[in-house]
C-alpha cells in the first residue's frame, strides 16, 4: 500500500483542501500504519512542551563558557608537552655533535663527520636486518597466524583511537538540572 503522500499530510503543517482530507480520512480507515501516525502526531502535538528553568540561559552560556576555557587550557598544555618533546628530541639527536661543537672547528668536523657515518652504517644494518627478516620470518609463521597477527594489531589500534576518542570527547548537551 503506497503511504507517501499521507504520511506527507499528517506530519505536514499545512491546511489540507476539502478533497484531499476526504483522501486522508479513506485511507486512514483502511491502513492500521497511518492511522497509528496519525495518533501518535496528535498525541506530540497535544503535549505540553517543557519550559526550562529560570536562568537556563545564563547557566548554559557559563557553562560553555567554561568548556571553552578548559579547551584553550588543554590545548595549551598540548602544545607545550610537544615543544617541550620536540626539543627534548632535538637535544637527545644533537648531543653527541654538541660536545665537540663547542671545541675547534677541525674536532666539530670530525665529530659530524663521525656521527654521520655511525647514522648511516646503523640504518645500513638495520635495513640488511629487516630484509633477513622479511625473507626468513615468513617461511616459519604460517598464513593463518599472520591472519590472526594482522587482526590483533587492528584490533589494538581499533581499541587504541577509540579510547583516545574517548577521552578527549567533550560531553555535548543539556543537563537534566535545566530542564523542568
Amino acid at each position: 500500500m503506497e503511504h507517501q503522500p499521507f504520511e506527507d499530510w499528517l506530519l505536514a503543517d499545512q491546511p489540507l483542501t476539502p478533497e484531499k482530507k476526504r483522501e486522508l480520512q479513506s485511507h486512514l480507515r483502511e491502513c492500521s500504519q497511518c492511522s497509528a501516525l496519525a495518533e501518535v502526531n496528535l498525541s506530540l502535538r497535544a503535549a505540553k512542551l517543557a519550559t526550562p528553568q529560570a536562568g537556563f540561559t545564563s547557566r548554559w552560556q557559563s557553562r560553555l563558557a567554561t568548556q571553552r576555557k578548559s579547551q584553550r587550557r588543554r590545548q595549551l598544555i598540548g602544545s607545550i608537552i610537544l615543544v617541550i618533546g620536540g626539543v627534548a628530541l632535538l637535544g637527545w639527536v644533537t648531543a653527541p655533535i654538541m660536545g665537540p661543537f663547542m671545541l675547534a672547528p677541525a674536532a666539530w668536523i670530525t665529530s659530524w663527520i663521525t656521527y654521520l657515518v655511525y647514522l648511516l652504517s646503523s640504518l645500513q644494518t638495520l635495513g640488511e636486518l629487516g630484509a633477513v627478516l622479511l625473507h626468513i620470518i615468513p617461511d616459519f609463521i604460517p598464513p593463518f597466524a599472520w591472519m590472526i597477527l594482522g587482526s590483533t594489531i587492528s584490533g589494538l589500534f581499533l581499541l587504541w583511537t577509540v579510547s583516545i576518542w574517548k577521552i578527549t570527547r567533550v560531553p555535548q548537551g543539556v543537563h537534566n538540572e535545566d530542564i523542568a
